[in-house]
């Protein structure tokens, strides 16, 4: 079995490259030729943690694996990140284990990649002011992939912590954009044409009047029962778009304004794969509001991931164990 280490993926798989395989995975997910197994997603009853399984296949690739982790809030006292996961790949004809990669580095760089696929098709063409709602690791990942797919002028940005903030301020200027922090969410919104969330929330962060006709949301934090980042009367006002129908309506951000009525299955607008394949019509209008909501499925993790491990047979980096 090969193994991949945390700093061999960072080095090897970049978020254009994140990109390309993700946007090839929706739409094989879209041809019915790719499919996501039901998640495993609970509250552990310990340090507060939360642990999830998410597996999937494609027999086209081939590609068959999981990965599995989780939220730990405690571990930044540790000297490691809060997000921990790992992914383990198998042999589509045999279902022996070929390998196991680190999957921290690999979760946020494909999550930056299905925010921006997002942005890509629904945005405006000409969209360019970002808001950022969430200063943490991930948000890096997500300005560093929309800037992949969107010429931006500015990001306006707003955290609970100013630490945060700050570091993510410091961050920004690297990257040659400038950045304005703001003092709420409603500032956030009332400037932003692409708006991403990426937090932990439970409650919901942005309210409908507060978001300008034409933008584009992509919300990225809501992955459990009892998330929350956006107000179910936005999600009921806007053009809806999931990665996965099922996983949005039971963990994802839509999860709320459906349990409540205010959507149905059919409020969907469709997958994300579904408008790269041409299936389902993304946006209709320069006004129109609409949300994508990126609950993370498996196989996002499970191609980046393989990537990794071919690029590091390749370049005769892999290391392998006894198994």
């Amino acid at each position: 079995m090969l193994v991949i280490s945390e700093s061999l993926a960072r080095e090897l798989v970049s978020v254009e490259d994140a990109i390309r395989e993700v946007e090839r995975t929706f739409a094989a997910m879209a041809r019915g030729e790719a499919r996501n197994y039901p998640v495993v997603r609970e509250e552990v009853g310990y340090l507060d943690a939360v642990y999830g399984v998410k597996s999937g296949g494609d027999v086209m690739t081939p590609i068959l694996g999981l990965k599995a982790g989780g939220y730990w809030p405690n571990n930044a006292g540790k000297g490691l990140g809060n997000h921990q996961s790992s992914t383990l790949l198998f042999d589509l004809e045999t279902g022996r284990a070929t390998a196991l990669v680190s999957a921290n580095y690999l979760t946020g760089v494909r999550t930056g990649a299905v925010s921006a696929i997002a942005t890509r098709y629904l945005s405006r063409e000409n969209a360019s002011i970002v808001g950022i709602i969430g200063t943490g690791v991930q948000a890096e990942y997500q300005l560093k992939a929309t800037m992949a797919v969107r010429r931006l002028e500015r990001v306006h940005a707003w955290d609970p912590t100013e630490q945060s903030l700050a570091t993510f301020r410091e961050t920004i200027a690297g990257f040659g954009l400038e950045c304005i922090t703001e003092p709420s969410c409603e500032a956030v919104a009332h400037e932003a044409e692409i708006l991403i969330t990426a937090t932990p929330s439970r409650r919901a962060l942005v309210e409908q009047g507060w978001v300008r006709a034409g933008t584009h949301i992509s919300a990225m934090g809501c992955d459990t029962r009892g998330k929350q980042e956006l107000d179910p009367e936005l999600v009921a006002a806007s053009a809806l778009f999931v990665d996965e129908a099922e996983q949005s309506i039971s963990i994802g951000e839509f999860q709320h304004a459906y349990a409540s009525g205010l959507i149905t299955r059919e409020s969907l607008r469709g997958s994300i794969g579904q408008v790269i394949e041409g299936h389902r019509e993304g946006r209709r209008d320069a006004d129109e509001i609409t949300i994508f909501d990126g609950t993370g499925v498996a196989l996002q993790d499970l191609v980046v991931a393989a990537l990794a491990v071919r690029l590091a047979k390749e370049l005769g980096h892999a290391v392998a164990v006894d198994y």
